[in-house]
């Protein structure tokens, strides 16, 4: 059977998939470009095709009988089909018969190419992921076994070496840049879709810096050249024969092109192909902050026109930022001489930057321009581990309460930290109860979580926040800016309505 494609489904289009293109045999064919293209694709397919290969991978997986003895890793087709008497029998083989029930070897193709002629080759994470054995099969059918460098499982890259075939010269490709790229300049796909081998394929540049959630650096071309299932790992060219992506994804109802694919660019590319070279893994910069969106509600509340930047909820205490002098509260706006329009930048630009170089940072602090020097540290891209649960708690009595922007609110007590298993170190204002239809409940606060600061003065009891609100309204303000904590001290800023 073939190796499973990962994939995952986009918010609110349910019926719209993008799918990871490592994939295996597929009956149903690509759907046709009716882009043609400038005259020079034939000249830049001819020079760098044979720098592009394809991916095959084997796994040995343990056999998973279901319902149908085996019917499971068939593919699904009609009854009577033609297919179906092929499939049963080649499915049967693969396994030894119905009940062999014992370990088999699964094989999966995808795409790559050659970066350097002393044997070097870039990929997809996910076409290679788990294999016990990975080859590349050259423009010629030559087929030489490849061993892992290193992968990124944050980009979906993966870097392969192998050793080049005596008396046989290798074409290496060279990187562009992807920031250069302008929409509706075409560029040129090669892979190797639905596996029938090296594929040309022709379209534009739809669209630059796509964030489609598929992980924390997403910052994607998308073209409408036919990409298609096995073209993962494949590059993207631009009409000078320069890498400027590799393909990755595909938004597909059905796994067929439907003229939206994503590229990882190349800026990207690079560095991370650099690092697993030099390292076999990813070294990126850390700032030890936690970071959310600037509404506009938060940036009004801010004295910030207009909203931009990172608004920072918390900080690491071991972290960079800290000693920096960078607390939460600030919104960073400039991270080492690059603008900082929305979270994500400051994400990509912190980890692109070299571990233990000092850059400043621009932040504004109650509503002033300020510079602070910060020395990065590494990130730690380990799983955090999670907390331990709390023991039971008998049920307290129940809290004065005061009532202020649709929130009951109350001091903290011992009975109340334990209800809601609120640390010690955790101070302010416990949220007792929302009322629905309120703008709190719209902002998602909840019974449990604590009102730390309110218009960044800290508060201590539910008589320090009515006097606040109170104050602001009386000022004219719009909005209020909280700032809450869970019952673990993670922080975050909420932005209530005054109105």
């Amino acid at each position: 059977m073939p190796a499973a494609i990962p994939a995952f489904s986009f918010r609110n289009r349910p019926l719209l998939t993008a799918i990871c293109l490592g994939a295996a045999v597929a009956l149903s064919a690509p759907a046709p470009s009716h882009a043609r293209g400038p005259e020079g694709i034939a000249d830049v397919a001819e020079k760098v095709i044979d720098a592009v290969v394809n991916i095959s991978t084997t796994q040995t997986v343990e056999a998973k009988n279901s319902p149908g003895e085996g019917k499971g890793a068939t593919p699904n087709l009609p009854p009577g089909s033609p297919f179906e008497e092929f499939f049963d029998d080649f499915f049967k083989n693969r396994r030894g018969g119905e009940k062999g029930g014992g370990p088999r070897k699964t094989n999966s193709l995808g795409s790559g190419f050659i970066v350097d002629t002393a044997g070097v080759a870039v990929t997809n994470n996910h076409v290679i992921a788990d294999a016990d054995e990975i080859n590349l099969i050259m423009n010629d059918g030559t087929k030489i076994k490849a061993e892992l460098v290193g992968v990124d499982k944050k980009t979906d890259l993966a870097v392969l070496k192998f050793k080049p075939p005596a008396n046989k010269p290798l074409t290496a490709v060279k990187f562009g840049d992807s920031d250069k790229l302008r929409l509706g300049e075409w560029v040129v796909a090669i892979g190797n879709p639905f596996s029938l081998g090296g594929t040309v394929t022709a379209g534009i540049v739809s669209a630059r810096n796509r964030d489609i959630n598929s992980g924390p650096y997403d910052s994607y071309i998308q073209t409408d050249a036919a990409i298609n299932r096995g073209n993962s790992g494949g590059p993207l060219f631009n009409l000078n024969g320069e890498v400027i992506g590799v393909n990755t994804l595909i938004i597909s109802p059905s796994g067929g092109s439907i003229g939206i694919g994503f590229a990882v660019p190349s800026k990207t590319v690079v560095g991370v192909v650099d690092q697993l070279r030099q390292f076999g893994e990813l070294r990126r910069g850390w700032l030890g902050v936690r970071i959310q969106q600037v509404t506009d509600e938060i940036a009004e509340s801010l004295n910030i026109k207009p909203a931009r930047g990172a608004l920072v909820a918390g900080i690491d205490d071991k972290g960079p930022a800290k000693p920096a002098g960078i607390e939460p509260g600030d919104v960073v706006v400039k991270f080492d001489g690059k603008d900082v329009k929305e979270p994500k930048d400051l994400s990509r630009v912190v980890a692109d930057t070299a571990v233990g170089k000092t850059v400043d940072v621009v932040i504004i602090r109650k509503g002033k321009e300020e510079t602070k020097q910060v020395t990065l540290g590494r990130l730690d891209d380990g799983a955090k581990p999670q907390p331990a649960s709390a023991k039971s708690q008998p049920e307290p009595e129940k809290p004065v309460t005061q009532k202020a922007l649709g929130l009951d609110l109350a001091a903290l007590s011992k009975d109340l930290r334990g209800r809601y298993k609120i640390k010690e170190t955790v101070k302010g204002v416990v949220v007792v109860g929302v009322d629905s239809g309120s703008d709190a409940a719209e902002k998602r606060l909840s019974a449990g979580d604590v009102i730390v600061e309110v218009a960044q003065e800290a508060v201590t009891s539910a008589a320090d926040i009515k006097k606040r609100v109170d104050q602001l309204k009386k000022d004219g303000k719009k909005s209020v800016l909280l700032l809450v904590a869970n019952g673990e001290g993670e922080l975050r800023f909420v932005a209530l309505s005054l109105q």
